[in-house]
Parts: structure tokens; sequence; C-alpha cells
């Protein structure tokens, strides 16, 4: 039997948190609207289609966002693995049964109520809280304590790794993986046990490797011996660089949007920035994403117990390692993958869950200690209730 810790917020959540979420938001509306708009004209004539329904998403987000927020973070704990199973029954039916969507090589979607969800999305939140649950629920702190974890972690792991892998979709595969090992890093899990963890679950994935992830690793090795083919999507989001300078030619001047570069509007929105608002602009990207992570990371590690700072933790990681991932593919650190740039590309349920994550976030901040003249003692509405 667990306890959750029952408590009333000591403080308004974290004002420079929302600041900078609302920044990144309003920057990535803008950066669609410029981006989107030629494709736009062209599939639905209407240049302002894809800002249009990246308001829409903004909207359910939001509401999504604000029950996170008003909810209490241990509210959750109550639904960690009833979460996991249904991200994992939607993963299963994405790629076994009827419901699953195909589009661009990859089965990803599944229809709901007219909508069109991507279970993985939901995965990256689920999988959070059902490690933060366990990890809290059976802490490692000495001797044979991690067996358990480890027993119920890992074999879990795998399952969700390999199902996201087989759509494909192996940027989200990253996402899980990593998330899951800097959870695990905030543990006494033995470091043997933890480096063996890696191998254990990546080894068997590269043995299904598809011929095109292969391809685009010779392209990642050598892109512009491959320009005029399977290199094509890359290079050109180095010319929007390089077109773009220091200052960039200007917002919605970019020429790579008029059909030279595949998915400017969402994994490649990055490379638009660079064309469009040049090195100064990238850099104030960057430097919005690294203050709302790192302001963030400050924050939780004050909160009260070990689930609300794990859970915190957890879902700022995730963040963080899908915006290091997608900035490192548009630049040609990493081989090109699938994979969003969290608030600023477009894309409905990857914008839902990120915002969700957010409000779940600053739940959080509203139980931390922000000042030192705060303390425990002086909180009354802290009380034990057993579960």
């Amino acid at each position: 039997m667990i306890k959750l810790v029952k408590r009333q917020p000591i403080s308004p959540i974290d004002f420079p948190i929302l600041f900078l979420t609302l920044v990144l938001l309003a920057f990535g509306l803008i950066m669609v609207l410029s981006a989107g708009a030629v494709l736009g004209f062209n599939t639905n004539q209407n240049s302002y289609y894809y800002v249009l329904q990246q308001l829409k998403w903004v909207c359910i987000g939001a509401v999504f966002a604000a029950i996170a927020i008003k909810l209490p973070y241990t509210f959750w704990r109550r639904f960690a693995g009833l979460g996991i199973i249904v991200s994992v029954l939607l993963l299963v039916a994405v790629l076994f049964t009827g419901a699953g969507i195909a589009a661009k090589g990859s089965a990803r979607w599944i229809s709901f109520a007219g909508l069109r969800i991507q279970p993985s999305e939901i995965t990256k939140l689920t999988l959070v809280v059902f490690y933060a649950h366990i990890l809290d629920r059976y802490p490692i702190k000495k001797g044979k304590d991690w067996r358990v974890p480890l027993g119920i972690l890992l074999p879990l792991t795998g399952v969700v790794l390999a199902l996201v892998y087989k759509q494909p979709d192996l940027g989200t595969v990253m996402v899980l993986g990593l998330t899951s090992a800097v959870m695990l890093l905030q543990t006494e899990i033995p470091t043997l046990w933890f480096v063996s963890a890696v191998p254990a679950l990546g080894i068997p994935l590269m043995y299904f490797i598809h011929g095109y992830q292969w391809q685009r690793i010779l392209v990642w090795l050598n892109p512009w011996k491959y320009a005029s083919d399977i290199g094509y999507q890359i290079t050109n989001a180095e010319i929007s660089f390089g077109s773009g300078g220091v200052f960039g030619v200007g917002l919605g001047r970019s020429l790579q949007k008029y059909g030279f570069l595949p998915e400017n509007h969402t994994d490649m929105i990055f490379a638009m920035v660079g064309e469009e608002l040049g090195l100064i602009g990238t850099f104030f990207l960057i430097a919005l994403f690294a203050a709302l992570f790192a302001r963030a990371f400050y924050v939780i590690r004050k909160c009260p117990d070990r689930f609300g700072r794990l859970l915190g933790f957890g879902l700022i990681s995730s963040l963080a390692i899908q915006t290091a991932i997608n900035l490192s593919v548009v630049t040609g650190v990493l081989p090109v993958t699938g994979i969003t740039l969290p608030l600023i590309s477009y894309g409905g349920s990857s914008l839902v869950i990120t915002l969700t994550e957010l409000g779940m976030i600053l739940n959080v901040t509203r139980y931390c200690q922000k000042s030192q003249n705060n303390n425990k003692s002086n909180n009354p509405g802290i009380s034990n209730v057993p579960v």
C-alpha cells in the first residue's frame, strides 16, 4: 500500500516557465504561418490554413494544460498503471488493427471520434508517469533493491520501444529510450546494471533496422554525395541555413518553402528559422529553450516529495531530449529522423501532449519551495493519506 501526500499549493505557478512557454508558442505560430503559407495555398487555396489548424490545436492543448495545472500532480499517480496499459494497447492497435492510419511510409496514427491521434506521443507522457510511480514506490537504496523496479520497467520499456520502432518511428524511440535512461540515473541503480540495460534494449532493435535507415546513415556521413536523391532534404536544410547568414533574409521571405525543403513547417522548421531570421534568430530560439529547461529543472528540484521530483524531471527531460534531437537532425549532427520541435513545429498530437506536459510541470511548481523563507513546518496543508 502506498501513501499519497495530500498537499495544498504553497505558491502560484512559476511565472518564468509560463512566460517562456507562451513566448515559444507565439514564436512557433509565427514560423508555422510563414513556413506553411505556400503549401497551404497550393493544397487548400488558403495561405493561413496551417496556422489556423495550429491555433485550433493550441486551444485544445490549452484546455488540457489548464486541467493539468489545476489537478494536483499526485492525482496522475492513481492512473499510472492504467495509462501505460492504454498506451500499449493503442500502439498495438496502430500496428495490428484496421484502426491504424499509414502516412509517408509509417503507421503512427489512429482514428478516434473523427480525430487522428498519435499514440506514441501519448506514450511519452504515460511512460514518465509510470516510471516516476515505480521508482518512488520501490526506491533503490541498498543491496538488491533494484530487482523489483528493473524487473517491471525494463520489460515494459522493451515492449514499448519495439512497438514504436515497428511503426517505424526511430525518433520517438530515441526520446523514449533516453528519457527512461535519465530517469533511471536518478536512482541508486548499480552502474553495471544501468550500462547493461542500454545494449540489452538497443542491440535487439539494431537487428531489425530498416534499409532506408541505413541509407540515412550514409547520407549523414556524406550528404552532398546524395544531394539529388536521398540526401535532398538535409542538403536543402543546409542551404537554408547558408542563405540566412547572420541576420536572415527576412521573416516570410524564405525561398526554400517554395517546394524545395520537404517538411519545412514540421520536422524541418528550424531550418526556416535559420533562413528567415539567420544565426541570430536560431540563437534566440535556442536560448529560449535553454532558459525554459534550466528554470524548470531549478524549480522542480525543490519539490517536497520524490514522486513530484521524478515526475517533473522526467517530463522536462523528455521535452529537452526531443528538442536536442530535432535541432541535431536539422543541423546535420544526427542522421535524419522524423521528430518535431516542441512548441514550434506544426502538429496536433505533439502540441497537445507538449502543452499537457508543461501544464503538469507548472502544477508541480505550485508545491515547490521558491523562497528560503518558506519551509515545510510553516505549511499546515500537508498530511499523509493512505491509499
